[in-house]
Formats: structure tokens, C-alpha cells, sequence
């Protein structure tokens, strides 16, 4: 029986595809902006999964672990970004999760958004941004935390 050779172009390992959750935690039903993000997400090559609307943070959490996720986007415009955000953060400390990546978007002022990061929090992405950008920060922000693992 012969033996079947591995070709050179072929690689020893794969690795998995980014797996990203959006999430619109609290009561904030405006999700345009975060379906146009999880949809080039998706473009980008990302495994994305939405969790709709109205999610509390355990359950974007839950999700999140469940899914075995990459990196949780938040989707803020209701100025629930201050209670909501480090809400998500502690949960997912509190869950010994260290490796999941948590950025978000919507309408943050500035020095909210200093004392998100202050906590934790990854970067922060306002209206008009270019999902390009979205997508190489996630690409390397991801492969920075999996290199260190």
C-alpha cells in the first residue's frame, strides 16, 4: 500500500477561524449599526454570532462562553455603556475568563471611554467607522492573545 505524502503547500496545523459575538446588552433597541458590523465581521472571514436584542450581560457572557468566542463586541447607544460594559467585564472574570477579547461601539464620550479602558475594556469604535479597521483590530488584537496562551 502506498504511502500518501503530505504536499509542502499543505499546512501541519489550522487555525480556527476568529469566532466573534455581537451583543446589544440593556434595553437599547437600535441594532443597525451592530448588524452592519457582525455582517462584515462575517466578510472579513469571522465566525459571527448575533445575540439580538435586549441581552442582559450574563447572558452575553453565557453565550460567550458557550460559543467559545474570540472576542465580544458591544453595541451601546443608550448611555448604558457605563453600567452595562464593566457589568460584562466582571462576569467574565468572575468566570475565569481572561483570553476573550471585549471591544465595543456606539456613543461614547471620550472620558467614558478612557475609564472603560482603565477597567479592562478594548477599543472603542463610534459611528462612521470603518469596519475595516474593526476587522484588522480584531485580527490582531485575537492573534496577540492566542501567541501568549
Amino acid at each position: 500500500m502506498a504511502r500518501l505524502e503530505r504536499p509542502e503547500s499543505f499546512p501541519m496545523t489550522t487555525q480556527r477561524k476568529i469566532r466573534v459575538l455581537v451583543g446589544k446588552a440593556g434595553l437599547d433597541g437600535h441594532d443597525r449599526g451592530a448588524k452592519i458590523v457582525a455582517a462584515s465581521l462575517r466578510d472579513a472571514g469571522m465566525e459571527v454570532i448575533y445575540t439580538g436584542l435586549r441581552q442582559t450581560p450574563e447572558m452575553i457572557v453565557a453565550a460567550a462562553i458557550q460559543e467559545d468566542v474570540d472576542a465580544i463586541g458591544l453595541s451601546s447607544l443608550s448611555g448604558a455603556h457605563m453600567t452595562l460594559f464593566p457589568r460584562v467585564l466582571e462576569l467574565l472574570r468572575a468566570n475565569g475568563v481572561r483570553n476573550i477579547l471585549l471591544f465595543g461601539g456606539g456613543i461614547i464620550p471620550e472620558a467614558d471611554g478612557a475609564a472603560l479602558a482603565a477597567q479592562g475594556m478594548g477599543r472603542l469604535f463610534g459611528p462612521g467607522s470603518d469596519t475595516r479597521e474593526i476587522a484588522a483590530y480584531i485580527e490582531a488584537e485575537v492573534a496577540r492573545r492566542r501567541a501568549a496562551a
